[in-house]
């Protein structure tokens, strides 16, 4: 009965445990056989030999003498095994489903616990990849709303990923530089344009100015050759009453004597002839005006390069002068045989006294850099050269003999606003303005050569003919 009525609990029993008691029941398989057998024959002599004189006194007996019997110890140490085996099996079932049940807890907690990491981890990776992406996007906001704010086109978003946000904090930093590259170009193309206005209206006054004072200066001119001639006819005159009264009375005499009369014979005709040389020099200068102000000639004209040149030498006469503690410029030409050249003869114009004014700002400034009584070595000088090449092209080049332009600034010549001029000398669009006429222009090639110490050199290149008519 002990065994049966544990049997509920026999499921959790260690297979250890079954074993040993099946064990147990071979051991003792031919007792319990036996045994069992006794037990029959008796219930079967008292309940089926003599039914109805079964007596209390007589069943005892028989237990009695049942218990007698040699089988009997043999079947209770049988019983007592079966009862401390099972006893230890129920133990040890009680101790598995403890373990079961803890094991079951910690099932649990590793359950909640999985589940707890699961979340922690979750919402790591959440705050990862938001900041992963929402980094860079506000990193790339604040620099474009600083851009634009600022008007600071030097910032640069930060590149921090390779992936799409990366992608698009390289196209934002792209579009900055050319935002950037755009604005300057707008700047470059007004303050060109407010210089084209300038030049053009100081080419209309330069022209309005020379027409005015060649028209005096032509009356001026055309009348001294009377008066010159006048001026003869009244000395032969005047000579011819001296050879007919050599003794003149005494009040002519004194007149004579006060005007010096001799001294006006010899000087008049000086004076006259200085008179026409200054006005020839004003005609020169007139006509270089005229000639460097063709600023509203809009078409290709076939012209003299070389008179450009001297238009512009005779504009910049007064800064190749002496002046104290300077020798002078010289200026040096080897003109070449040239044909007429189709160009826009105002730009051409601006270009030479753009490139011959830079010398000689070079040359001035290595002047004064040096000691007051240091001893020029050389003079300073201008070479300027012309000839042709290929037959398609000429070629002007303008060289000087100063300190020469830095090689670390040398490829910011051609950049609008570049200048290492002090404020208010240099705008920094000479240049700049010089490549645009010759490149753009006139499809030619400027370009220099410099080293410190030796010097510099602009060439001008540009065709003889030009491919077809164009409009400034």
């Amino acid at each position: 009965d002990a065994v049966f009525s544990g049997r509920s609990k026999l499921r959790g029993i260690d297979p250890k445990g079954l074993k040993a008691f099946q064990t147990l029941l071979r051991k003792y398989d031919g007792l319990t056989q036996e045994y069992a057998r006794k037990i029959n024959n008796l219930f079967t002599h008292l309940f089926f030999d003599n039914p109805s004189n079964i007596q209390r006194n007589s069943l005892q007996i028989a237990l009695s003498e049942l218990d007698k019997h040699t089988l009997s110890p043999q079947f209770h140490g049988f019983v007592e095994h079966v009862e401390s085996l099972f006893e230890t099996v129920v133990e040890e079932a009680e101790e598995a489903e403890e373990e079961l049940d803890r094991a079951e807890q910690i099932r649990t907690q590793l359950i909640v616990a999985s589940l707890l990491l699961s979340a922690v981890f979750a919402v790591a990776l959440a705050l990862m990849t938001s900041q992963a992406i929402a980094g860079p996007v506000q990193a790339a906001t604040r620099v474009a709303k600083q851009v634009t704010q600022e008007d600071n086109f030097n910032l640069q978003a930060p590149v921090t990923t390779n992936d799409e946000i990366g992608s698009l904090t390289t196209s934002l930093n792209e579009l900055i530089q050319r935002v950037k590259q755009l604005l300057i170009q707008q700047k470059a193309a007004e303050a060109k344009l407010v210089q084209s206005e300038k030049m053009a209206s100081l080419g209309q006054l330069v022209a309005g100015v020379a027409h005015e004072i060649n028209n005096p200066v032509n009356f001026i001119h055309g009348n001294l050759t009377h008066a010159q001639d006048y001026t003869y006819d009244l000395m032969r005159l005047l000579q011819q009453y001296q050879n007919r009264y050599p003794n003149p009375y005494p009040d002519i005499q004194s007149e004579l004597d006060a005007i010096d009369l001799e001294f006006l014979k010899q000087d008049l005709p000086k004076l006259l002839q200085s008179m026409r040389v200054g006005t020839e020099r004003i005609r020169d200068i007139v006509l270089s005006l005229r000639n460097f102000s063709r600023l509203d000639e809009a078409e290709f004209k076939a012209v003299d390069i070389h008179e450009g040149i001297e238009s512009t030498l005779m504009i910049l006469q007064h800064r190749l002068k002496p002046k104290p503690n300077y020798p002078g410029i010289q200026i040096k030409k080897t003109y070449g045989t040239l044909p007429l050249v189709e160009c826009y003869p105002g730009q051409l114009n601006q270009v030479l006294i753009n490139l011959i004014a830079n010398a000689i700002d070079a040359l001035e400034e290595a002047q004064t850099k040096s000691p007051p009584s240091a001893t020029p070595t050389l003079i300073p000088t201008i070479h300027i050269r012309t000839q042709i090449i290929d037959q398609q092209q000429v070629q002007i080049r303008i060289a000087d003999n100063g300190p020469g332009i830095p090689a670390a600034i040398q490829k910011y010549l051609f950049e609008p606003f570049f200048t290492t001029k002090p404020i208010g000398k240099g705008t920094g669009l000479g240049l700049s303005i010089s490549h645009q006429v010759v490149v753009e222009k006139h499809g030619g090639h400027l370009s220099y050569h410099s080293s410190p110490g030796q010097g510099t050199e602009f060439v001008i290149e540009i065709p003889i003919k030009q491919p077809a008519k164009k409009s400034m």
